[in-house]
């Protein structure tokens, strides 16, 4: 085992169980009238520490000895007063034999049957999980599944795919009504998008987001609904979404995505900006595989939009059964 020692910054409370702390230190601890107030999260860290040192059946010092730890630093981690680096967290969750997630509060964690429930589906396939995500909405009543005759036609994919250009095509086109689901964000909070993020927050407009969602749901039994860029982001709502509509990703490559925002007035992306491009390839990237859950897929760079409509309008008349 290494002898080295990951170093911690310490407290006064540390200081006052050092043996070689200087006297100056200890006298001064010793007039202070006021414990040191503890964090709420690094208490709750503490309690999470103690209890699985507990399940596992070892001694504080067994543990400070496998996590390679002193034995100091572990007691000031489990009483709430040790803010250790992540280096010492991954130490002693290694120690402790669970994952880092378990250790700082991950809700699978929070039970035996979470725990259970996470271990049972530890190692699956991305398909054995959707099967099982879908048997776990029914069941709830939550959905989560495609809804693969609802005459509801959601249009996912990230700004510039062709959302509300296409969408209100098919809407003309089918005969239903045409929502763009920002707009009814907007009026939910008497203000713009923009605003509604600047003001309230990320969290608030993802509330103002599903409220719109909910809403256009229980009016329209047939519609085509254009949906923002990020809301397969909230996991509940992109349920909500599968479970209720047929879904359509429009795609498009990165160049195309920037062009078309430019275009409609929006200079922010900045185009010019090798960053600003990088950042939207990752985008793309990281929710790719949600969007990709819609039943239907339309790639909006590869032709023009009278092709590009004329695929979409044959894949959801298909799908839906209804006369070309």
């Amino acid at each position: 085992m290494s002898s080295t020692i990951l170093h911690i910054p310490t407290t006064p409370a540390d200081d006052a169980l050092d043996d070689h702390a200087p006297l100056a230190g200890l006298a001064a601890l010793q007039m202070s009238t006021e414990p040191p107030k503890k964090h709420p999260f690094l208490e709750a860290l503490g309690e999470r520490v103690r209890a699985l040192r507990s399940r596992r059946g070892m001694t504080r010092k067994a543990l400070a000895q496998l996590a390679d730890v002193s034995e100091r630093h572990l007691a000031n981690l489990e009483y709430g007063v040790g803010n250790a680096s992540i280096l010492v967290l991954l130490q002693v969750a290694g120690a402790l034999q669970c994952s880092l997630g378990e250790l700082i509060g991950d809700i699978t964690t929070s039970s035996p049957e979470w725990l259970m429930i996470r271990e049972l589906l530890e190692q699956r396939d991305e398909a054995t999980l959707q099967r099982v995500r879908v048997a776990v909405g029914e069941m709830l009543g939550t959905g989560g599944g495609n809804a693969n005759t609802s005459s509801r036609i959601a249009l996912v994919g990230l700004r510039g795919a062709g959302k509300s250009t296409l969408g209100q095509m098919l809407a003309d086109d089918l005969g239903f009504p045409f929502v763009e689901l920002s707009r009814e964000i907007e009026k939910f909070a008497g203000c713009s998008v923009a605003e509604i993020q600047a003001l309230y927050g990320v969290n608030a407009y993802r509330r103002y987001e599903r409220r719109a969602l909910e809403e256009a749901i229980q009016i329209h039994s047939e519609a085509v609904i254009a949906t923002p860029g990020g809301l397969v982001s909230d996991p509940a709502t992109f349920n909500q979404l599968l479970a209720h509509c047929t879904t359509v990703w429009l795609k498009a490559d990165a160049q195309d995505h920037m062009k078309r925002v430019l275009a409609q007035g929006d200079t922010r992306p900045m185009a010019a900006s090798k960053e600003a491009m990088e950042d939207l390839k990752g985008i793309l990237a990281g929710r790719a595989a949600f969007y990709a859950k819609a039943q239907l897929q339309v790639d909006t760079s590869a032709q023009p939009l009278a092709l590009t409509f004329m695929d979409l309008r044959e894949q959801v008349r298909r799908l839906l059964q209804l006369s070309a």
